[in-house]
């Protein structure tokens, strides 16, 4: 059985004594679920945070990485230096690092390699805009990106592989994917990861909705039968509320 993994994405969000207040509060929260709980932040803070999350069941995570181990990438950081500070997941290709940053599938596909070398957990971003799904072409797109991301990577580094489900018209625009839609998306993915991996493979992926998760909304999510968790936005930054998208059950 998938273990439920509820992700928060702070973005370029929380000032240091902001986010330490938060992860206080939040780890306590992710000792009394069996859930797995994490919250990707800021690079600057990930040092701070994780040694602030030390000995508790919280995850922090890293919000993005660079492919290469080392070099002239000025502002970047490496698989290496998350490993430093402990660091055990990353987010791989969210959609607004595909908008403002130009990754691509071959990028996105580097980082992925990279990230299962260095044995760092990643949750890989795939999803439709507004105008690609207005257009009927939500399904292409999303097959495309899984197809490139999992280009050359064997089903036994697959399965450890979380991936979220954001389509892009729903992230921070408070819209949100009815349920059913976005169950029924996710069980395309799967649908996608079985043909190339096969059931036994695809069945121990974790699959995650984004996209305006609200503790209003959580429980109809994560009802639904191949949706195995979120990646929340907004809703991750206000410690009250993210305390009860937790404990959604």
């Amino acid at each position: 059985m998938r273990r439920p993994l509820i992700a928060g994405n702070w973005k370029m969000n929380m000032s240091v004594g902001e986010a330490e207040g938060f992860i206080e509060k939040i780890k306590k929260v992710a000792d009394t679920t069996n859930d797995e709980v994490l919250v990707c932040v800021p690079s600057i803070h990930l040092g701070r945070l994780s040694s602030k999350a030390l000995g508790s069941d919280l995850k922090i995570g890293a919000q993005t990485m660079h492919e290469e181990e080392k070099g002239a990438y000025t502002g970047e950081i490496s698989a290496d230096m998350l490993k430093d500070y402990g660091i055990s997941h990353c987010i791989i290709g969210h959609s607004e690092r595909r908008k403002f940053f130009n990754e691509t599938d071959e990028s996105v596909n580097l980082k992925l390699k990279k990230a299962l070398e260095k044995d760092i957990s990643a949750v890989v971003c795939v999803g439709e805009t507004l105008v690609e799904k207005e257009d009927g072409k939500a399904e292409a797109v999303i097959k495309r990106q899984i197809l490139g991301a999992f280009k050359g990577i064997q089903g036994k580094d697959a399965a450890i592989v979380a991936v979220a489900y954001e389509p892009v018209w729903a992230i921070g625009t408070g819209r949100t994917a009815e349920p059913e839609d976005a169950q029924r998306t996710i069980g395309y993915i799967r649908g996608l990861l079985d043909d190339k991996y096969g059931k036994g493979i695809s069945d121990k992926i974790r699959i995650l909705y984004g996209g305006s998760v609200k503790s209003s909304n959580i429980k109809n999510i994560m009802e639904q039968k191949d949706i195995d968790g979120v990646l929340v936005g907004g809703a991750s930054l206000d410690k009250d509320h993210f305390k009860k998208i937790i404990e959604y059950k």
